[in-house]
């Protein structure tokens, strides 16, 4: 992590060219610089990269619904119990946290009037404006937010997410309160008075702000959430809202969503959109021509479908910040434990030829274990820029891969091998799960891999208690730092599937989060290498590509903004004409 005493990233406008997507700019971050108080109506930069589809939306709009597809159904809109994308996307369309995204991704005040940070970096104390109120009529106060951030600590709970305010936010007591060692209550989070937070730190952290439009540190309204008990945020009358909508039709799994503009919200007369209208659609071609018939908006095309559409004005190719990759089940399945089955594995890999014949989207073969175009370091670099750093244990390389597989088999004792894949059963992954088994089969003699589709849930679940042997999976960044995704492999990390451990790479990340080597950006960036070089060499995941989404947005719709980080869609400023 970065600390606050260092000037954080300045946001940078991605590219809307197929080229764009997979190669855009990231801007940069300063030298050192002073930590100071603020007190401010207007947030300092996020540390994140976005593109607006509409910097400009064009006049009033019609007041309609915006349709709009998903991939993937909901998973929760608990926000201390989501995980996923799709639903951080809805819950941050009825919710406002302390801090939100401006178009160019940048932190800017939300709930939050204005803040104030001590000279030391160590204590935030956030302002909350008066007119920010609950669906219910009730105001949101600074104990929502106290709530809400115990929750996501609190052990019974046991959120996913709640790493997010121990390793990566520092709030005091966050990971005790974890390990179960204090009670919630000594959460470093404190509601001064209905209007006043306050938050203390165990070490500055530059890109806090940026933290504060993440999901999990969203508020919850206590009476509220007791009243419903169990059935909290499963329902539109067990969910209240406090943003640009509300919800009013939802149910766990649904294949249908829809959010109404809330009249009452603090800066309503920004909000154009009548409201959202979601269908899920897991098939692309459905999907197409439902885009077509005029049933959607905005909807997702892929394969083949790009080269169909990618002349149409309303084709836009857009980075989405996820990095695919295969897991291996590394603790469970002693033939992965083997290194050279792993290396094998990974230089079997034409990533390429995902990229360019399956996908078509403008995706970005990826040799790191960080995804490129989202992190800058001290010197404005972007951190995975170069992509040939480790080629000389990741790259496509078909008689490397079948000398390092003949070996691994022969210090196996085995002749054969026999690997199931799981991934999930939506287009794009399908499609990349079948090419990723011709090519290991065909490169690697004596393996066969099994295919098994299922839902991304269940895949998930899956991977999370080590029922598995291999799995296509993603992770977006959560902020802009390479910890969101360096941090994944920590030991008993919830997001190292392949239960990897590594005593000298904990140490690493250690040290760049709390130790000497934190306080030192230099010398911070250069130990983050360090600790990507032992993923790498070590085979831990096998990068396949940095994702670009292919999109057709009406060319009566303007204003959608999309980021690679955090989160992926916001309508507030949408217009329909």
């Amino acid at each position: 992590m970065k600390k606050k005493f260092l000037s954080v990233m300045l946001a940078s406008v991605m590219a809307m060219s197929m080229i764009g997507c997979g190669s855009s700019a990231v801007s940069g971050v300063s030298e050192q610089a002073p930590a100071q108080t603020e007190s401010t109506d207007s947030a300092q930069p996020a540390d994140t990269t976005a593109t607006d589809v509409a910097a400009e939306p064009a006049g009033e709009g019609s007041g309609e619904d915006l349709n709009v597809m998903l991939e993937t159904p909901v998973e929760s809109l608990d926000p201390q119990q989501a995980t996923d994308g799709t639903s951080f996307e809805v819950i941050a369309d009825y919710t406002d946290g302390l801090m939100q995204m401006d178009a160019d991704g940048q932190a800017v005040n939300a709930i939050a009037e204005s803040y104030d940070i001590s000279d030391d970096g160590l204590t935030y104390t956030f302002h909350l404006r008066a007119d920010a109120n609950w669906s219910n009529g009730e105001p949101v106060t600074a104990n929502d937010f106290v709530f809400a951030w115990q929750r996501a600590v609190d052990p019974e709970i046991a959120s996913e997410y709640s790493y997010m305010l121990s390793d990566i936010g520092q709030i005091v007591n966050a990971q005790e309160i974890i390990d179960g060692t204090k009670d919630k209550s000594e959460l470093g989070v404190t509601a001064v008075d209905d209007k006043t937070l306050e938050v203390k730190l165990n070490v500055p952290v530059s890109y806090f702000l940026s933290l504060m439009y993440f999901p999990t540190f969203y508020p919850v309204n206590q009476a509220f959430y007791e009243s419903v008990g169990d059935t909290f945020a499963t329902s539109p009358e067990t969910t209240l809202s406090n943003g640009a909508f509300v919800l009013d039709d939802y149910q766990p799994a649904a294949t249908a969503i829809h959010l109404t503009k809330n009249a009452d919200y603090y800066n309503a007369d920004s909000v154009k959109l009548a409201g959202l209208n979601y269908q899920v659609i897991q098939d692309s071609q459905q999907a197409l021509m439902s885009y077509q018939n005029g049933d959607l908006d905005t909807t997702l095309v892929n394969g083949e479908q790009v080269d169909q559409v990618k002349d149409d004005p309303a084709f836009a190719a857009i980075g989405a910040g996820y990095l695919w990759y295969i897991s291996p089940n590394i603790k469970e399945v002693k033939e992965l434990d083997n290194l050279n089955i792993r290396l094998a594995i990974t230089m079997a890999l034409n990533r390429e030829a995902i990229t360019t014949d399956v996908l078509k989207d403008g995706s970005a073969p990826t040799f790191t274990a960080v995804p490129m175009d989202f992190a800058a370091g001290p010197d404005g670099s972007d951190f995975s820029e170069d992509q040939t750093r480790f080629q000389d244990v990741c790259r496509y390389d078909a008689a490397a891969a079948a000398d390092y597989w003949a070996k691994g088999l022969e210090e196996l004792g085995i002749t054969e091998l026999n690997l199931t894949m799981i991934h999930d059963a939506d287009d794009a992954p399908i499609k990349v799960a079948q090419v990723v088994k011709e090519q290991l089969e065909t490169t690697l003699p004596g393996l066969t891999v099994d295919l098994q589709q299922m839902p991304k849930k269940e895949r998930v679940e899956r991977m999370q208690e080590g029922e598995f042997e291999i799995a296509l999976t993603r992770w977006g960044p959560d902020y802009a730092d390479p910890m969101t995704y360096l941090g994944m492999w920590i030991t008993n990390n919830s997001n190292n599937y392949g239960f990897w451990s590594n005593a000298e790479y904990d140490s690493i990340i250690a040290d760049c989060t709390t130790g000497e080597t934190a306080m030192d950006p230099s010398a911070r960036w250069a130990a983050l290498y360090d600790a990507e070089k032992i993923v790498m060499d070590e085979a831990v995941i096998f990068p396949l590509y940095t994702q670009c989404n292919a999109e057709l947005i009406s060319t009566s719709v303007s204003g959608i903004e999309f980021h690679p980080v955090a989160l992926n869609r916001v309508y507030k400023n949408a217009v329909k004409n």
